[in-house]
């Protein structure tokens, strides 16, 4: 598969990773107390992350030229495109644990972080694949393929976290309380060390992410398989994800169509990649980066339009169903809230296909 190639530098990999390490750094000082972070504090945490990110563009820019930045901002859009749909998920897993919103930045943190571990273990593996065994590129693209085609038909398939076979077998293996403590993962009882209910859910968060890693991935990886990039690209997108949570889940219903836009993102990666193993090649990046902007710009636009005369609760300061107040919630106010009690119940887009990885083997 022919790519960008250029030498990047042991010191480079070293000061980006740096780089990422302080903005979390930032973040979680930022976010040390539980409190509820509310729609305006989302929103400029977003608009720095988001600004971060775009600056790197402009770097790539000055370092290596115009076709690495825009190999770059396309990779960049996407995975921040398909992290809306993560929102989704998020937002029932929070619902069905009936996590307090004090607490939910906590658990989306550590989740940000796993996130990033999965998606550089999938990045290497995957693009050594692509340039090792050529026909891989033909199994990666219709993956993508049949993933965005799932997105598309199933989107009100519900999301049963208890069933998730990792959260399964982490109750199994670590003795769980089934209840709230406060901000912590971890808590004694009669002495005994035990999980807490808040630890079910971010092991539930982190499940989800590995299914969403695996197709995010493979996504970017048909635009370029330039390791740097792919990993700069989905770093950049994922450490906003925390802020783009707390923006959008109370805005959920507003995003009814989403899903079919980013089925379509899904369904021309894999396109994209099945014919640069072909003697198509692989695709302009300009062509490429014009498809990814138009199909966003669409699907919200068309779903913003279809939603114009809604005026239900779309709220925005506290995007779960938990209170701070109810820390102590025992597991009747758990699993028994169900998703339908969540930001996005009743919202005419309810998880996606690839929410489907909540679901058992």
């Amino acid at each position: 598969m022919n790519d960008l190639s250029f030498a990047v530098p042991l010191w480079v990999w070293a000061a980006v990773s740096l780089v990422i390490a302080v903005m979390l750094a930032v973040d979680l000082i930022a976010h040390r107390d539980n409190h509820v972070i509310g729609f305006k504090e989302a929103a400029v945490w977003s608009g720095v992350w988001i600004a971060i990110g775009l600056a790197f563009g402009l770097v790539l820019l000055a370092w290596q030229g115009g076709e690495v930045s825009s190999t770059y901002y396309a990779g960049y859009l996407i995975e921040k495109a398909l992290s809306i749909d993560n929102v989704f998920v998020f937002a029932l897993v929070f619902s069905f644990f009936a996590v307090p919103d004090a607490y939910q930045h906590k658990v989306l943190f550590w989740g940000v972080i796993g996130a990033l571990v999965f998606r550089l273990v999938f990045i290497f593996v995957g693009a050594e694949l692509l340039q090792l065994f050529f026909w891989t590129a033909y199994l990666f693209g219709a993956f993508l393929i049949w993933t965005g085609y799932k997105m598309a038909v199933s989107k009100d398939e519900e999301v049963h976290p208890d069933r998730n076979i990792v959260v399964r077998l982490v109750k199994k293996i670590v003795p769980t309380d089934p209840t709230f403590h406060g901000g912590r993962f971890f808590t004694k009882i009669n002495g005994r060390r035990v999980a807490t209910l808040l630890f079910v859910a971010l092991v539930a968060i982190e499940a989800t992410d590995l299914i969403f890693a695996v197709d995010s991935v493979a996504a970017i990886l048909a635009i370029t398989t330039n390791t740097f990039l792919v990993w700069t690209a989905n770093a950049f997108a994922v450490l906003g994800l925390r802020s783009l949570y707390f923006c959008l889940a109370g805005l959920l219903r507003r995003f009814g169509y989403l899903h079919y836009g980013l089925a379509v993102l899904l369904a021309f990666a894999g396109v994209k990649l099945i014919l640069s193993e072909t003697p198509v090649g692989k695709l302009p990046i300009p062509l490429t980066l014009g498809v990814i902007v138009v199909t966003i710009t669409v699907s919200i636009g068309w779903s913003l339009f279809a939603t114009r005369d809604d005026h239900g609760d779309h709220g925005g300061t506290t995007p779960g169903t938990g209170s701070a107040g109810g820390a102590e919630t025992g597991p009747a106010t758990g699993p028994a809230t169900g998703p339908a009690t969540g930001p996005a119940a009743g919202s005419s887009s309810a998880p996606s296909a690839r929410s489907r990885g909540t679901e058992p083997n």
